[in-house]
């Protein structure tokens, strides 16, 4: 019988699954991921809290958590999704009653997809801005400019401002705000001095909205078939920026310093809990687990593919990536503290404020500003959309393998441009003048515990409910090894136990947000709260659901039936559904078997020392396939 897709060893490039389509090449796979995992984050959390939590002492828990929990999820996401060939919805056949764990990913992925392609619209904005012979941010002579604002450069002569001697610029450090700064809140942003003041929509930034989400949907006009070609690009460009402002960085008076301070162990912060849990929620966020995207890439995989290798690959360049655009960043930031006279301490920043304050004042101080500021604003919107083309592509996926016929299928490009609209629409709240409070609001809760609690649940529910011996042989089925020891431990015991550990730090530093001195009222801490449960109250809700739309007569009898795999679970291709998957014969077939059998003419078992094995081909038609007794 031809085979509609790949065995291990096949190098055809054909579609296996020609119903959803697959990965043009294993490349453009990898690539997706690295581009989905690789994010914003990056580039301004992780180095800040690198030099937080003790610089150099700080990757030795990082790495311990990159081993012990960041690899070991990411595989289990990446064989989860690319054996049922599903996505975050579809292989909760898995066990129905906890489909609610997709519903939860699609909720997160959402808020996440909305206030994500707003900052990206912001990075699109400072990219326009910067076209021009002096960036705008660079003195204090615009009409935004206030009586405190102090800039490191010279009007006059264009020469810096060492005039001020170092105490007079720490007496300033509180009043002093950069041109950089007001910029950013009294151009840009036209900040409120509330959450509840939305105020006007600022137009230049609904229209690189626009722009963005343009960009994203002809990305994914014909889902991973034109994504896949674009993260060629998407995803490796950033690596040539890094790359040239690396090297403009650490020719720079002070760049050492930056990176020292970057770097230096301050080992007694080991023995800090607080270091810990910050290094294991940097790894679970950053690698984008329980977002729903990494099932969702997986699902385009041909059935054999080797994701365990594809998962270190992916996992290890995320933090390695880390690591290193925090040499890109803090050779600047040290350039900058060495050109004030003031500690580094006193230019880091995280977050929109070192993207799009503390940076770019950086800046300003180098020779041909707007051609490093293009350049890394160009980075920003790149490795932004590597994680948008992955969140609304997790969405489409999720609705268009829900209704599976073949008329939505056919019209997915008008279901993603649906969800692009929609995602547009939402997204313009966020341009107003109280946007970056709603923003952090969503960054700060929409995606914060809700994931880790999604992710415990996941966890127990594949290795106690469906059990970890289906699932180990599922992968050795689909691999043709099992998962090695090391991630079995891990699944069954240390990951879940780090998670645990997740939630209870998150829940113990747990600070009501602010922004810089504005305090969030409490109407809106409890609409953040709100949409952190939105995504995790989906998990017990549709558990209800299915168990009560279960059949049985008791309620044990309805809890079996409700978390006991579905019919269609397991591979999706015919062929590949061999072993404990195979379709059970039919009467008729067994009659007709039974009179081949019997046919003197059929080769005797006894004689070849081989007993004759039938199975029924994904046609329907019967042949023999030999095996040892």
């Amino acid at each position: 019988m031809e085979k509609n897709g790949a065995v291990p060893g096949e190098t055809g490039k054909r579609d296996e699954n020609i119903k959803r389509g697959n990965w043009g090449n294993q490349i453009e796979f990898v690539l997706t991921s690295v581009g989905y995992a690789v994010g914003l984050g990056n580039v301004w959390r992780f180095p800040y809290l690198c030099y937080r939590n003790g610089g150099g002492a700080f990757m030795f828990p990082y790495f311990i958590m990159l081993v012990f929990c960041g690899i070991p999820l990411f595989f289990m996401e990446l064989s989860f999704g690319q054996f049922a060939s599903q996505g975050c919805l579809g292989v909760w056949r898995v066990s129905p009653m906890f489909k609610g764990i997709g519903y939860g990913m699609m909720v997160v992925s959402t808020y996440i997809g909305i206030y994500y392609n707003v900052v990206i619209c912001i990075a699109f904005y400072y990219f326009f801005s910067s076209m021009t012979r002096v960036l705008p941010w660079t003195y204090c002579t615009n009409h935004w400019n206030t009586p405190d604002c102090n800039g490191v450069l010279n009007v006059t002569n264009g020469s810096t401002g060492s005039s001020f001697n170092v105490t007079q610029i720490l007496n300033q450090t509180l009043k002093r705000t950069s041109p950089s700064e007001e910029y950013w809140r009294r151009y840009v942003l036209k900040l409120s001095d509330d959450i509840g003041n939305l105020g006007e929509v600022r137009l230049p930034l609904l229209g690189c909205l626009g722009v963005s989400w343009v960009v994203v949907f002809l990305c994914l006009i014909k889902g991973v078939k034109s994504s896949g070609k674009v993260v060629y690009f998407t995803a490796t460009f950033p690596y040539v920026v890094l790359t040239i402002l690396f090297v403009r960085g650490i020719t720079l008076e002070g760049a050492v310093t930056g990176i020292t301070y970057y770097l230096t162990p301050q080992w007694d912060k080991i023995l800090d809990a607080k270091v810990w849990g910050d290094a294991a929620s940097q790894i679970f966020y950053s690698l984008g687990c329980a977002w729903g995207g990494l099932i969702t890439m997986a699902s385009y995989n041909k059935f054999h593919n080797n994701c365990y290798r594809d998962s270190i690959i992916i996992s290890i360049t995320n933090c390695a990536t880390s690591v290193y655009a925090g040499f890109v960043i803090f050779s600047i930031l040290g350039f900058m503290a060495n050109h004030l006279g003031v500690d580094v301490s006193k230019v880091a920043d995280h977050g929109p404020g070192l993207a799009f304050v503390a940076y770019p004042e950086a800046l300003t101080l180098l020779p041909i500003s707007p051609l490093w500021s293009v350049l890394f604003f160009f980075m920003l919107i790149l490795l932004g959309l590597g994680t948008q083309f992955c969140l609304l592509e997790t969405l489409v996926t999720a609705v268009v393998d829900e209704v599976g016929n073949d008329w939505i299928i056919r019209r997915k490009t008008f279901v993603t441009l649906a969800v692009a609209v929609v995602g547009f629409l939402l997204g313009v709240p966020l341009t107003t003048q109280a946007g970056i409070y709603w923003l952090l609001l969503m960054d700060n809760y929409a995606a914060s515990f809700s994931l880790v609690v999604i992710s415990c649940i996941m966890c127990v529910a594949i290795m106690y409910i469906y059990g970890h011996c289906n699932y180990f042989k599922d992968i050795e089925m689909m691999l043709g090894f099992p998962p090695p020891f090391f991630f079995q431990i891990c699944w069954r015991f240390i990951s879940p136990v780090i998670i645990f550990f997740i939630l209870v730090f998150t829940v113990i530093q747990y600070r009501p947000i602010s922004y810089n001195a504005y305090v969030y009222p409490n109407w809106a801490i409890t609409i953040g709260f709100l949409m952190a449960l939105s995504s995790v109250i989906c998990i017990p809700v549709y558990a209800i659901y299915c168990v009560l739309r279960s059949e049985g007569d008791s309620l044990l009898q309805r809890l079996k039936n409700a978390t006991r795999p579905s019919r269609e679970w397991g591979p999706a291709l015919p062929e590949h559904r061999t072993g404990r998957y195979a379709p059970p014969l039919s009467s008729s077939t067994e009659s007709q078997l039974e009179v081949q059998l019997l046919n003197p003419e059929k080769p005797k078992s006894d004689e070849a020392g081989v007993a004759v094995a039938i199975t029924v081909g994904s046609n329907g038609s019967t042949h023999s396939q030999d095996s040892k007794i």
